[in-house]
């Protein structure tokens, strides 16, 4: 099944009054359960294509299939509707809220689903089995390693059980050792749970565990290698 479409994906953004053609013409497609790294150097076009395959920023012209639905199409409801539904975020910043404890972080995106509360309590405790982070519940943030929390913004976005995974950068604040568990803990859920991650990434660890290597520059996609399992 395609989870992503993307044909002929423009970006262009204003900066200091100068116009940055951040993607050119992109065509890319991704099927369920697939494991890609989006590769290329700083200002390459791999972020603000996760960016727009995320629905979190708008494509200039072509478009972006997601999950069935034409991005383009959708009303800014609708947008957070499906960011909501199928779509979980990774970020290299982490982005968990502070004063939340790490239950409650891990459960938030359920919250704003509506899902009942016994419902979420069963759900987190089961993800943070699956990262390894239990017996943290009531842990906040601050009280943790960047590893943990890394470990932390994973369960939250496997939470909702999410047809596809965007991990941006995710190992960029990581140690090497900790990078690595980390991509492993991904290529074990991505094998149990079937769900889908695009990494955008100029980390070769990072593409050394891919099944596909997508490489970009200057906001073109110069190779698209699928490896043998």
């Amino acid at each position: 099944m395609t989870v992503i479409k993307a044909e002929n994906v423009v970006k262009d953004y204003g900066l200091n009054g100068q116009t940055v053609h951040a993607l050119r013409g992109v065509n890319l497609e991704f099927q369920g359960g697939d494991f890609a790294a989006i590769a290329g150097p700083s200002g390459s076009g791999k972020s603000t294509f996760l960016h727009l395959a995320g629905c979190l920023d708008t494509i200039t012209s072509g478009s972006i299939i997601v999950e069935g639905e034409d991005v383009k199409s959708l009303s800014k409801r609708q947008l957070a509707l499906l960011r909501r539904h199928s779509i979980g975020f990774i970020f290299q910043a982490y982005n968990l809220i502070p004063v939340l404890s790490v239950e409650e972080n891990i459960g938030f995106p359920l919250t704003l689903l509506g899902v009942d509360k016994r419902e979420i309590r069963n759900r987190v405790r089961q993800v943070l089995s699956q990262v390894g982070l239990e017996g943290m519940e009531k842990r906040r943030p601050k009280e943790m390693s960047g590893g943990q929390q890394q470990r932390v913004a994973i369960a939250r976005a496997l939470v909702k059980q999410p047809a596809l995974i965007l991990a941006d950068e995710p190992t960029a604040n990581l140690d090497s050792t900790i990078g690595r568990e980390i991509l492993e803990l991904m290529v074990s859920l991505n094998k149990s749970e079937g769900t889908t991650f695009i990494f955008s990434t100029h980390d070769r660890m990072v593409m050394d565990h891919a099944r596909r290597i997508i490489q970009i520059r200057d906001g073109q996609v110069e190779s698209d290698e699928v490896r043998s399992a």
